[in-house]
């Protein structure tokens, strides 16, 4: 399940279907195991992923999450959510772009 689409469908159909696990991964070596445990789908963890970096919870710039996130959708194969930090925006308009980057 390597598209985007068909992630997002999956992820959609896990909401739908029942009550699931999603765990937080700080890195792409323990995403990858917890796909092999047999997880359906990650979620990003801002203060887990922070700390790993040394920072506080909200000091993680846009490039640092959107390389985390990537370094995470690479090593699995499952869909992923992200905490994606108010957008890393004060204005909608700049959030969108920040969105769009991310997706």
């Amino acid at each position: 399940m390597s598209d985007q689409v068909e992630k997002a469908e999956k992820f959609k159909s896990l909401h739908k279907s029942r009550t699931f696990i999603i765990p937080n991964p700080w890195d792409s070596d323990s995403a990858r195991l917890l796909e092999g445990l047999g997880f359906q789908a990650l979620a990003t963890i801002s203060a887990g992923f922070a700390q790993a970096l040394g920072k506080l919870d909200g000091q993680v710039s846009l490039e640092e999450k959107l390389s985390h996130c990537c370094s995470i959708t690479d090593a699995t194969d499952i869909p992923l959510s992200a905490d994606f930090e108010n957008g890393f925006a004060d204005e909608p308009e700049q959030a969108a772009e920040n969105v769009f980057l991310i997706a």
